[in-house]
């Protein structure tokens, strides 16, 4: 006799039937499960990871940030010598520092003026303005990428211990913000030594390629950095902070790779690489050589070269400006190629400045756009060195870099007020004068719109072939009429007042001297003014007869 089947044991043997149809049912259904808890993972590692890098390149941004504010009052006079090319440009006057002058190679950084030209219409101060402006956001923006840069280098914490030289750095923030082209030149060398950690090893040469084109003593800087970027890691190692690669649970797949480009030869990336580094150097001066008559800029002419002054210079920034974080010759030989050529570009950089003959402006300039691949470089050597020998030469670093925040940093900050207050207070005297002649040019373009003789020759190819440096040149003693002078600008020397007769008191530079002595120069002018800033004592003189 069959037995008799209930409802609900029918309904449970049409389920086991249907199972027992589709044995993969519930694999699937567990594989499904998986694979969306790891897509999950891989979602939450993402946001981990990208949360991760902007936290790092945040910090990385307000240590470039902070001191650029705390140092924004630093100026050059030299600022303003541009900022009244980029005021004629906005003008439609040319490329011309004076009005009705001739067109001059009065800027180093070829084309600097034309990007300030747009914000210049209003004078050489807005001008100025401007380029701290673009200089601190540049500065600031890369700074981001080299801290990222840092984090790629281990999974040691103590890499970041290099990060701690951006804040301390008095001539980074101070250069960022002075309104010179140092500020875009520091981001772009910034970028030359970041981008290749980062996976972009082209887009850093190019960097280094416009850096060196503005700047054209960072040649061997960026060619190395170029070089040696072909050597930098693809993918970034993982360091300690890291989210963890989410686990598959799929196979791997037997097909093969599919839409991946075949490795270019080595020799072919280094090739690009150079050119992009090396190429618009050659560029600027082919395009100076066909204007002006010369590859090099007029400043290299006007202020010849002293390798002796070079050396003492290039000494005292590699003291005060942190490179002191790189000796570790035991760390160095265990360095992979690319933190070694990082090494080699900062060596090869303080070697052009020596060639160069240093600076006679403040805060280390020359050396500022190596200063991040100094601070890479640290980060690369203590993540080889022991802890203790790193603190000793972070402190070491640090030590010099606060020396000059705390002694220079202050004065640095007033610079900037200062020169604008002998703006204001010398426009009245200089008012109807048609021809002035002076050595600090800059604030004196920005006071008067009245035709500048430049007496040390920076805008002017004339004075610049004399014999002498800039602030030493032999002015010929017919010059000041031949060029129809009226009016002299002169600096005292800190601390002297304007002796009577004027031509007795001192002067600081030896072409004011020069000037103040010539024959006849104190029957043709009589002092009219006297600026009131202690240490920037300007004497105007204006012609007696007139």
């Amino acid at each position: 006799m069959r037995p008799r089947w209930s409802a609900r044991d029918r309904a449970g043997a049409l389920v086991r039937r249907r199972l027992s149809a589709a044995p993969g049912a519930r694999r699937a259904g567990t594989g499904a499960r998986r694979a969306g808890t790891g897509a999950r993972r891989a979602r939450a590692g993402f946001v981990t990871a990208t949360a991760r890098a902007l936290l790092v390149s945040l910090a990385g941004a307000l240590s470039a940030l902070l001191p650029a504010l705390a140092l924004s009052g630093f100026t050059v006079d030299d600022a303003l010598i541009t900022a009244r090319y980029a005021h004629h440009l906005a003008l439609g006057l040319g490329y011309r520092f004076n009005a009705a002058g001739p067109v001059t190679d009065g800027v180093t950084p070829l084309g600097w003026a034309f990007a300030l030209a747009p914000f210049a219409a209003e004078g050489p101060l807005a001008a100025l303005a401007a380029a701290r402006v673009i200089g601190v956001i540049s500065w600031t923006l890369a700074a981001g990428a080299l801290a990222l840069a840092v984090d790629r280098v281990s999974g040691r914490p103590v890499r970041f211990a290099a990060l701690a030289l951006l804040p301390a750095s008095a001539p980074l923030g101070a250069w960022s913000a002075a309104g010179m082209e140092t500020g875009v030149v520091l981001a772009l060398g910034a970028l030359s030594v970041a981008l290749p950690a980062l996976g972009r090893p082209l887009a850093g040469a190019g960097c280094a390629g416009l850096a060196a084109a503005l700047r054209p003593e960072l040649l061997p800087f960026a060619l190395v950095v170029a070089l040696s970027a072909q050597a930098a890691p693809r993918a970034a190692p993982r360091g300690e902070g890291a989210a963890p690669a989410p686990r598959s649970s799929s196979p791997p797949s037997s097909s093969p790779p599919s839409s991946s480009p075949p490795a270019r030869p080595g020799w072919v990336g280094a090739l690009a690489a150079l050119a992009l580094a090396g190429l618009p150097f050659v560029a600027v001066a082919l395009v100076r050589l066909s204007l002006f008559g010369r590859p090099a800029p007029l400043a290299a002419l006007a202020k010849a070269p002293d390798a002796a002054l070079g050396a003492r210079y290039a000494l005292a920034c590699f003291l005060l400006t942190g490179p002191l974080s790189l000796v570790a010759p035991r760390a160095w030989r265990a360095l992979p190629a690319w933190p070694r050529g990082l090494l080699a570009a900062v060596a090869a950089h303080l070697l052009a400045v020596v060639a160069a003959g240093g600076d006679w402006m403040p805060l280390s300039r020359l050396v500022v756009p190596a200063l991040p691949a100094v601070v890479l470089a640290a980060a690369h050597v203590a993540s080889q060195a022991g802890a203790r020998a790193t603190a000793l030469r972070i402190a070491l670093a640090l030590a010099g870099q606060l020396f000059v925040m705390v002694r220079v940093g202050p004065t640095a900050a007033r610079v900037g007020p200062e020169r604008l207050r002998v703006v204001e207070e010398l426009r009245g005297p200089l008012a109807g004068a048609q021809v002035v002649a002076a050595l600090d040019i800059g604030w004196l373009g920005a006071a008067t719109g009245a035709t500048i003789v430049d007496l040390a020759g920076v805008t002017d190819p004339a004075i610049a072939a004399l014999p002498g440096g800039h602030t030493t040149k032999r002015i010929p003693g017919g010059l000041l009429d031949a060029r129809g002078v009226d009016a002299l600008v002169l600096l005292l020397a800190e601390g002297e007042a304007l002796a009577t007769p004027w031509t007795a008191s001192r002067f600081a530079r030896g072409v004011e001297l020069r000037v103040a002595r010539a024959p006849g120069a104190g029957e043709a002018f009589a002092p009219v003014a006297v600026s009131g800033v202690p240490h920037l004592r300007y004497v105007v003189l204006r012609r007696a007869d007139r």
